[in-house]
Protein backbone atom coordinates (compact mmCIF):
# COMPACT_ATOMS: atom_id res chain seq x y z
CA UNK A 1 0.00 0.00 0.00
CA UNK A 2 1.54 3.25 -1.07
CA UNK A 3 0.78 7.03 1.27
CA UNK A 4 0.80 9.95 -0.34
CA UNK A 5 -0.30 13.27 1.63
CA UNK A 6 0.03 15.95 0.16
CA UNK A 7 -1.58 19.24 1.48
CA UNK A 8 -5.01 18.34 3.17
CA UNK A 9 -4.92 15.44 0.98
CA UNK A 10 -4.29 11.55 1.86
CA UNK A 11 -4.25 9.03 -1.21
CA UNK A 12 -3.82 5.77 -0.70
CA UNK A 13 -2.96 3.09 -3.20
CA UNK A 14 -3.88 -0.79 -3.25
CA UNK A 15 -3.05 -3.44 -5.59
CA UNK A 16 -4.70 -6.19 -5.65
CA UNK A 17 -3.39 -8.70 -2.97
CA UNK A 18 -3.91 -6.27 -1.01
CA UNK A 19 -7.90 -5.55 -2.34
CA UNK A 20 -8.43 -9.36 -1.82
CA UNK A 21 -6.76 -8.94 1.58
CA UNK A 22 -8.91 -6.35 2.60
CA UNK A 23 -12.00 -8.19 1.74
CA UNK A 24 -11.09 -10.82 3.46
CA UNK A 25 -10.82 -9.67 7.03
CA UNK A 26 -12.06 -6.20 6.67
CA UNK A 27 -8.09 -4.33 7.74
CA UNK A 28 -5.07 -3.72 5.89
CA UNK A 29 -2.70 -1.61 6.98
CA UNK A 30 1.16 -0.68 7.03
CA UNK A 31 3.56 1.10 9.22
CA UNK A 32 6.90 3.33 8.70
CA UNK A 33 9.23 3.79 11.89
CA UNK A 34 11.17 7.01 12.07
CA UNK A 35 13.41 6.69 14.64
CA UNK A 36 14.15 3.52 17.56
CA UNK A 37 12.00 4.97 19.70
CA UNK A 38 8.39 2.48 19.77
CA UNK A 39 6.36 5.58 19.70
CA UNK A 40 8.18 6.84 16.49
CA UNK A 41 5.54 5.07 13.82
CA UNK A 42 2.97 5.86 11.83
CA UNK A 43 0.82 2.85 11.05
CA UNK A 44 -1.68 3.46 8.21
CA UNK A 45 -4.46 1.19 6.77
CA UNK A 46 -7.84 0.49 5.31
CA UNK A 47 -10.81 -0.60 7.24
CA UNK A 48 -14.10 -1.76 6.10
CA UNK A 49 -16.71 -1.03 8.07
CA UNK A 50 -21.20 -2.54 7.70
CA UNK A 51 -22.13 0.32 9.91
CA UNK A 52 -21.07 3.50 7.78
CA UNK A 53 -23.10 4.58 4.95
CA UNK A 54 -19.94 6.96 3.70
CA UNK A 55 -15.96 7.13 3.61
CA UNK A 56 -14.77 8.59 7.17
CA UNK A 57 -11.45 8.50 9.19
CA UNK A 58 -10.26 7.60 12.35
CA UNK A 59 -7.53 9.28 13.80
CA UNK A 60 -5.25 8.15 16.95
CA UNK A 61 -2.27 8.45 17.78
CA UNK A 62 0.26 6.76 16.00
CA UNK A 63 -2.61 5.78 13.85
CA UNK A 64 -4.43 7.31 10.70
CA UNK A 65 -7.22 4.99 8.97
CA UNK A 66 -9.63 5.40 6.36
CA UNK A 67 -12.88 3.83 7.08
CA UNK A 68 -14.92 2.43 3.74
CA UNK A 69 -18.45 1.12 3.57
CA UNK A 70 -18.24 -2.30 3.10
CA UNK A 71 -20.84 -2.42 -0.15
CA UNK A 72 -18.75 0.61 -1.68
CA UNK A 73 -15.79 -0.74 -1.10
CA UNK A 74 -16.81 -4.61 -2.39
CA UNK A 75 -18.60 -2.59 -5.44
CA UNK A 76 -15.12 -0.82 -6.55
CA UNK A 77 -13.19 -4.07 -5.34
CA UNK A 78 -14.56 -5.80 -8.13
CA UNK A 79 -15.43 -3.56 -10.66
CA UNK A 80 -14.14 -1.04 -12.98
CA UNK A 81 -13.91 2.27 -10.33
CA UNK A 82 -10.41 3.12 -9.86
CA UNK A 83 -10.90 4.45 -6.37
CA UNK A 84 -13.21 5.85 -3.73
CA UNK A 85 -13.21 9.35 -2.70
CA UNK A 86 -14.25 11.46 -0.33
CA UNK A 87 -14.14 15.08 1.10
CA UNK A 88 -14.61 15.06 4.61
CA UNK A 89 -15.71 18.29 6.59
CA UNK A 90 -13.05 19.49 9.96
CA UNK A 91 -15.12 21.98 10.32
CA UNK A 92 -14.52 26.12 10.44
CA UNK A 93 -14.21 25.56 6.32
CA UNK A 94 -11.74 23.21 6.50
CA UNK A 95 -11.57 19.34 4.88
CA UNK A 96 -9.78 16.32 4.51
CA UNK A 97 -9.54 14.96 0.55
CA UNK A 98 -9.29 11.32 0.65
CA UNK A 99 -8.92 8.76 -2.04
CA UNK A 100 -8.60 5.01 -2.05
CA UNK A 101 -7.62 4.33 -5.19
CA UNK A 102 -6.15 0.81 -6.90
CA UNK A 103 -2.79 0.41 -7.97
CA UNK A 104 -2.05 0.75 -11.94
CA UNK A 105 0.91 -0.49 -13.73
CA UNK A 106 2.94 1.99 -14.61
CA UNK A 107 3.20 2.25 -18.32
CA UNK A 108 7.08 3.10 -18.79
CA UNK A 109 8.89 1.65 -16.06
CA UNK A 110 10.31 -1.95 -15.14
CA UNK A 111 8.33 -4.93 -15.19
CA UNK A 112 9.61 -5.21 -11.80
CA UNK A 113 7.90 -2.05 -10.60
CA UNK A 114 4.18 -3.52 -11.89
CA UNK A 115 4.10 -7.12 -9.50
CA UNK A 116 1.70 -7.32 -7.73
CA UNK A 117 -0.74 -4.08 -9.79
CA UNK A 118 -3.40 -3.59 -11.40
CA UNK A 119 -3.71 -3.89 -15.42
CA UNK A 120 -3.29 -0.44 -16.65
CA UNK A 121 -6.66 0.67 -18.65
CA UNK A 122 -3.88 2.59 -20.92
CA UNK A 123 -2.27 -0.53 -21.66
CA UNK A 124 -1.82 -1.21 -25.07
CA UNK A 125 -2.28 2.35 -26.06
CA UNK A 126 0.15 4.26 -28.67
CA UNK A 127 1.50 7.26 -27.34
Amino acid sequence: MKLRIKGNSLRLRVTPSEVSRLLETGRIEETIRFARDEDARLTYAVELSVDQQQVSMRHRTGEVAVLLPTAEATTWAGGEPIGIYADLDLGGGSKLTVAVEKDFACLHGDDRDNKDTFLNPRHGAVC
